[in-house]
């Protein structure tokens, strides 16, 4: 007769705040009583040590994989474990973690109220559409202005900021809420927001600071640990994504305009096969019309966009700042310089080569993602003729389309349909692997 193994006792994963016994119940106060092993940060050990008893193993956190590895051997030996997380340990929070690494039967959540959900109640904000953003994590620096990358750990919150109504932001000691301030202001959101910071929830010394300007923000100190809440002034503005007139954006002049006009930008931006988290190149930017829509069209994707013109990337930049668009990184350079530590794309449009098509071409298949578009346009017969060839060349499918547009225009009381340049669209698609 066989007998099957005892079963390990299950991890409980227990949310603590700032007031400590005070905020647990019965439950989560059992199974401190009852741990042989307790885990946490030396703080939150700390405000519960007359809770746990004697003869128990006090173990602060170093690193999540530690903190998964001691529950395993603790298990494995028979032993209770407690691990001690802040507020809702599921709501960004360790529980999530230790959850993939040692399967969901192996722990038990015993949740709080979560930092944020007390902050909204000390303000009065309704949460229920929040938006939870954390920059609880290493120093990101300072920000550092319009066209900021995705590796920034402020970029998630600023692109939020741009999309959302109310969000509210899990800090740190070093992601402040004055950086983030400072952050809002140079995105040209300052006027947008108002600010509530709660400081030291449940602490004696608890403090909830509102009324203040971003402005006001940005230049204040506020003492950790605390919760940033942010909320619009008014409704937010649905922007038209796709298809804005050619008089929507700053052209240079006076040239006819370096722009790529809406009828080709719209059949250029379709081939281009965005999704909502493309990573999109725009080599030769021009005024950067088609950059700028890709970015509206992949609000969680990123564009990086290129351009050598002094002129044209001052104007692509105006045009930026005026659609409000902040997944945009402009380099002024001639491509393929600077393009190096760019995110390997889902899409590249080509709208000026500067005399290096060939080369720009093999990079651009090089680079892109199995499945990536590249879409080309052209306005002369040689740099068609260099396409094509180049893309027969390295063995890859193509297509070309022109497109001849005219528009109507005016003539005495009547109109007449004036002819634009026509312009010829290739594209090309790298084979899924």
């Amino acid at each position: 007769m066989t007998h099957d193994a005892p079963r390990p006792h299950r991890c409980r994963i227990v949310g603590v705040l700032d007031d400590g016994a005070a905020s647990l119940g019965a439950p989560a106060l059992q199974a401190l009583a009852e741990a042989d092993l307790v885990i946490g940060a030396k703080r939150t050990l700390a405000l519960l040590e007359s809770r746990i008893q004697p003869e128990a193993e006090r173990r602060a956190i170093g690193g999540l994989a530690a903190v998964a590895e001691d529950i395993r051997q603790a298990q494995a030996t028979g032993k209770r474990c407690v691990v001690l997380a802040t507020g809702d340990p599921l709501c960004h929070g360790i529980a999530g973690y230790l959850g993939m690494q040692l399967c969901l039967d192996a722990i038990e959540v015993l949740p709080n109220l979560s930092t944020i959900q007390l902050a909204c109640a000390r303000v009065g904000l309704v949460w229920q559409d929040l938006k939870i953003e954390s920059v609880h994590a290493k120093d990101a620096g300072e920000w550092p202005g319009p066209g900021a990358e995705p590796s920034h750990g402020l970029y998630a919150l600023a692109q939020s900021l741009r999309r959302q109504a109310r969000l509210a932001v899990l800090t740190s000691p070093d992601n402040t809420p004055d950086r983030i301030a400072r952050m809002m202001q140079a995105e040209g959101l300052a006027d947008d927001f108002q600010i509530a910071v709660a400081e030291r929830l449940l602490q004696p010394d608890e403090r909830i600071v509102t009324g203040l300007s971003i402005a006001d923000a940005a230049q204040a100190s506020f003492a950790d640990p605390n919760v940033v809440l942010l909320w619009r002034q008014s409704a937010r503005a649905l922007p038209v994504r796709f298809g804005l007139p050619d008089a929507s954006y700053e052209q240079r002049h006076p040239d006819k305009g370096l722009i790529t006009k809406l009828e080709v930008r719209a059949v250029s931006l379709a081939r281009l096969q965005l999704r909502e988290d493309s990573i999109v190149w725009d080599i030769g930017a021009g005024s950067g019309a088609v950059g700028l829509e890709a970015a509206r069209l992949c609000p969680a994707g990123h564009v990086y966009a290129i351009e050598k013109n002094d002129d044209d990337v001052a104007i692509a930049g105006r045009n930026r700042a005026a659609l409000g668009v902040g997944n945009h990184t402009l380099v002024h350079a001639k491509a393929p310089q600077a393009m190096d530590g760019w995110a390997d794309p889902d899409a590249v449009f080509i709208g000026g080569s500067g005399g290096e098509l060939a080369e720009l071409i093999a990079l651009c298949l090089r680079r892109l993602r199995p499945g990536g578009q590249l879409v080309m346009n052209f306005v002369t017969i040689e740099n068609l003729g260099t396409a094509t060839s180049t893309l027969a060349g390295l063995g890859t499918e193509w297509d070309v389309v022109m497109l001849q547009a005219s528009r109507s225009k005016p003539i005495l009381h009547m109109h007449r349909m004036a002819a634009e340049n026509p312009v010829w669209i290739v594209c090309a698609r790298k084979a899924a692997s």
